[in-house]
């Protein structure tokens, strides 16, 4: 598992990650419309980023323990995939769409900074793991693939690969 530290900045990447995809969107509408998207996605996803772990915990009673067991139905890839999947289908139809495209991204942003550990994440049926790193070990490596993958996507979203082409230009001297 990531430390709490490494799922809240690979967090606000997966916010800029939505939040680039969803102003990208032709489905949402004007440009102070894009702006408020954008803004709900990326709020969505700081908060999707550290929601596997607080969704266990038994906010409604007063001792506040885990009413389902760690790494179970909170971490299961396919329904955050399917959140993303429908929290897209309703981009520019909905207007909570934004915040629950921002959560998904979040929320599978949270599932991959778990993937290296031993323990694991349950993508499909069972558990599976990389087996790269123990918990709280190497968070610098999650954190800058999670800004690698923004960087990219804004790149590519906003900007048409124009800083991609410039990196490649200034390395092929």
């Amino acid at each position: 598992m990531a430390s709490s530290k490494a799922h809240h900045a690979t967090g606000l990447a997966a916010g800029i990650i939505a939040a680039a995809l969803v102003t990208a969107s032709a489905r949402t509408g004007g440009a102070g419309i894009d702006l408020i998207a954008g803004v709900l996605a990326l709020i969505g996803g700081m908060a999707g980023a550290t929601a596997p772990d607080w969704l266990e915990v038994a906010w409604w009673t007063r001792r506040r323990k885990l009413w389902i067991t760690h790494r179970t139905l909170t971490h299961w890839g396919i329904g955050w995939i399917a959140l993303l999947a429908l929290s897209y289908h309703f981009l520019g139809r909905h207007p909570a769409a934004p915040a629950a495209f921002g959560f998904a991204c979040g929320g599978l942003m949270h599932l991959f900074a778990d993937w290296p550990n031993p323990l694991g994440v349950p993508w499909i049926a069972g558990r599976h793991s990389l087996n790269l790193w123990t918990s709280g070990h190497c968070d610098l490596i999650i954190v800058a693939g999670a800004w690698a993958a923004a960087l990219f996507v804004v790149d590519d979203v906003w900007f048409h690969h124009a800083y991609g082409r410039m990196l490649l230009g200034a390395l092929r001297l």
